[in-house]
């Protein structure tokens, strides 16, 4: 009986073992905790947006992402350290659609006047491959400023990212001991 149990332990070790090292699972808050973020610079596309809306995104997007907690850092585009940081992703952001509001017509009526933003965001890696790519929506309909749909949208983008699995970054270490890191070799783990 006791020879059993011991044995059960060690193939059941062996093969958690296996697969923890074959397929490394993909978890959101953990896994991108272990990643640093670079907000680029908000592209408007095709579409005629102010100068001041495209800061604003770009703002209430550093803000939102560092209230989050799932990177280990947010930085601006251009940063000197970026260069300097192991797992990094970077966020772009897209302008899609556009729709001016009025502040005046949102306080006399609930039916007209909403300021609406529409997003493409991309979370890549340096070397351009897309980890995540969503289509996020910001607006204000009732009260507050039409740059107060800016802030919305950033909101709506880090709940997106919150929400998302993202997967484990590549550990330089290991990376370089498997070689290219897809391989089929197998790893015995043996226990005593």
């Amino acid at each position: 009986m006791k020879t059993s149990k011991r044995t059960l332990l060690m193939v059941s070790a062996v093969a958690f073992g296996i697969l923890a090292v074959a397929h490394p699972l993909a978890v959101s808050a953990e896994t991108a905790a272990r990643w640093s973020a670079q907000i680029a610079k908000v592209d408007a596309g095709e579409i005629n947006l102010a100068p001041s809306f495209q800061i604003a995104i770009y703002e209430h997007l550093l803000d939102e992402l560092s209230k989050t907690k799932q990177f280990k850092t947010v930085l601006r585009d251009g940063d000197r350290n970026a260069s300097n940081v192991a797992d990094l992703l970077i966020l772009k952001t897209t302008v899609e659609k556009y729709t001016a509001g009025s502040e005046t017509r949102r306080a006399v009526t609930t039916v007209s006047g909403a300021t609406k933003l529409t997003v493409r965001t991309q979370l890549c890696t340096r070397d351009g491959k897309i980890l995540l790519e969503r289509t996020v929506n910001g607006n204000v309909r009732f009260m507050g400023s039409n740059l107060r749909a800016t802030h919305n949208l950033a909101r709506n983008v880090a709940k997106a990212i919150k929400k998302s699995f993202l997967p484990e970054p590549a550990s330089p270490s290991l990376s370089k001991e498997m070689g290219s890191g897809l391989s089929d070799d197998i790893v015995v783990v043996e226990f005593r």
